[in-house]
């Protein structure tokens, strides 16, 4: 028998409270409606207010939404939300892969002031800044690259807040052999792997995010990915109480809090004032809202952390409910969001 094959069932037979309801309503702070993830004529792949009515049914009150580009794509990411952005705020970026060129300070800044006035909310930058593009040296860009403090201190004047990509799972960046925990995963996607000579280790891309927070104290980052290190509690605590202008959200890390709920719930409570709900979810894809409501807001043991057939993608393994008390869920739910974005408590 293959290990791919092998799909064993557990035989625990242990209380079960599904969730298909939020404690209370949710603001979403990050999700994909746009070109990141549906790639190019997106606007034809989904009705926007049917997604929009799904996601209410799950008890979704609002949305960032992380695929708002610049310039024209901008315009189309709108026109695409139409009369809906009181739900859907949306995020802008730009084209970072242009710091070596003469005009670009003025080229970012205008940029964003441009896009501000369109009705941008704030910026997402992904994991390619430092990953994927490169100078015209050939050298990999830094994330805290002096050429790029242009768009942070841009941000800190327009009051923008910066979600930011910055490192995937720490098993992405090691050797994909058998002691690598997320090696079935890998073999899927082998190009999620980012273990190899001239890149950036994972431990180099955390010492840019600390620098990155550092050199720029007016401005607020939500760190992506329960700050980019889900793996290391202690590290990301240790980072929120360094750098106040940090936040984190929990996007696609539930499978990984889920492993080690007793140190998750003590951060969620210390670091309560810190941490926003985020799905990474599409409008195609909500379902899963209810795995995350039983994470947070039950004590149940033992459970999958995706309805994918075989409990989840991420690794042979199971999940834990977290049980946050009502004041913590109150603030993470929208609370921690709403003072971010200026919205209505």
């Amino acid at each position: 028998m293959l290990l791919q094959d092998y799909l064993p069932q557990s035989c625990l037979e242990v209380e079960e409270n599904i969730k298909t309801k939020p404690y209370r309503p949710v603001f979403d702070c990050h999700t994909h409606w746009g070109e990141m993830l549906f790639g190019p004529g997106y606007e034809n792949q989904y009705d926007t207010e049917s997604a929009i009515e799904s996601m209410k049914s799950f008890g979704i009150m609002g949305c960032v939404n992380l695929c708002g580009f610049w310039g024209d794509r901008l315009k189309v990411m709108f026109d695409k939300i139409g009369d809906n952005r009181d739900f859907v705020h949306t995020f802008g970026s730009l084209d970072s892969g242009l710091l070596d060129e003469p005009n670009w300070e003025t080229f970012a800044y205008q940029t964003i002031k441009e896009s501000v006035s369109m009705g941008m909310k704030g910026m997402k930058f992904w994991k390619n800044i430092s990953l994927t593009l490169k100078d015209k040296k050939g050298n990999y860009i830094r994330i805290d690259d002096p050429r790029l403090q242009v768009i942070w201190q841009t941000c800190a004047e327009f009051s923008l807040p910066v979600l930011i990509h910055i490192a995937d799972p720490v098993a992405f960046f090691k050797p994909i052999d058998r002691y690598n925990e997320r090696w079935e995963e890998l073999q899927l996607n082998p190009d999620w792997s980012f273990c190899g000579p001239g890149l950036f280790t994972f431990h180099e891309l955390m010492e840019q995010q600390d620098n990155l927070m550092a050199m720029n104290r007016n401005t607020q980052f939500i760190v992506a990915h329960f700050g980019s290190y889900s793996e290391n509690l202690a590290w990301v605590g240790a980072q929120l109480e360094k750098h106040p202008n940090m936040n984190i959200d929990v996007a696609a890390r539930i499978a990984e809090l889920g492993r080690q709920p007793v140190t998750a719930r003590k951060f969620f409570h210390k670091y309560s004032d810190r941490i926003l709900y985020g799905s990474d979810f599409t409008p195609l894809h909500h379902d899963e809202y209810t795995i995350a409501y039983r994470f947070f807001e039950t004590a149940d043991e033992y459970f999958p952390y995706s309805y994918e057939p075989n409990g989840g993608s991420s690794g042979r393994w199971r999940i834990y409910g977290i049980d946050l008390e009502p004041d913590v869920l109150d603030k993470f739910y929208y609370k921690n969001v709403a003072k971010i974005l200026g919205l209505e408590n």
